[in-house]
């Protein structure tokens, strides 16, 4: 994991360690170019995962984002390209569901899988287990109990200030100790100097269910398209 070259480029540093994981070394510079962004600033998983896509992995969301997805989609049958285009449609003057709607359409036109699963550190586990490490998008706000954003360039304000997203690697878990590793490209940070320190599994989880906040609360699972979804 690189140090985030300014505040906003959190998630495609995820990614570059993702690919390095996996691999694929490529210039930093290179992935955040390329990375689509939001209108106002930074991006969201599902740019990030149809990058991956593009460039021969296989992606899987699993989401929490109420705020876009009604959980009955995701019952057998359902068309979730036809479901957010109607839905898009009805909130045309939600200008964040219209952005990330472009991203998930994109997404699952690529071939992206998305899923609902109750997240518990039983599903964070299984999948690290697997050799699988997690890009998630969740609330540094909560993960850190630091004071919430103002302004542009998101300075601590705990009057003015709103809850900020952040995106991070999940790539490691100890059962016994109900930890999890977070491999974080920001720093300083409280719990320590390093980009890797352990958290509590419960900490992990209400952080990125309150990943909401800021359209986040997903867990991105990237592999090599030559394995099985996962």
């Amino acid at each position: 994991m690189l140090s985030q070259p300014d505040e906003t480029t959190c998630g495609p540093t995820c990614l570059h360690a993702i690919y390095r994981y996996w691999g694929r070394e490529e210039r930093l510079d290179d992935v955040i170019a390329r990375t689509n962004k939001l209108q106002r600033g930074g991006t969201v998983a599902v740019f990030l995962a149809c990058d991956a896509l593009r460039h021969g992995f296989d992606a899987t969301i699993y989401t929490y984002n109420l705020l876009v997805f009604d959980p009955t989609w995701f019952a057998r049958g359902v068309d979730l390209a036809e479901r957010l285009q109607r839905q898009r449609v009805e909130k045309a003057d939600d200008l964040r569901v219209q952005e990330v709607t472009r991203g998930y359409l994109e997404f699952l036109h690529l071939g992206g899988q998305l899923r609902l699963k109750d997240l518990s550190r039983y599903l964070l586990r299984g999948l690290m287990r697997r050799g699988l490490p997690i890009l998630t998008g969740l609330s540094s706000t909560y993960l850190y109990r630091t004071p919430r954003e103002y302004g542009p360039q998101d300075i601590p304000d705990d009057i003015r200030g709103t809850p900020g997203g952040h995106f991070v690697v999940l790539s490691g878990y100890d059962r016994p100790r109900r930890t999890v590793r977070v491999s974080d490209p920001y720093g300083p940070h409280p719990y320590g100097g390093t980009r890797d320190y352990w958290l509590g599994i419960d900490r992990a989880v209400g952080a990125i269910h309150l990943g909401i906040v800021t359209h986040d609360a997903n867990l991105l699972v990237i592999r090599p398209s030559s394995g099985r979804q996962a």
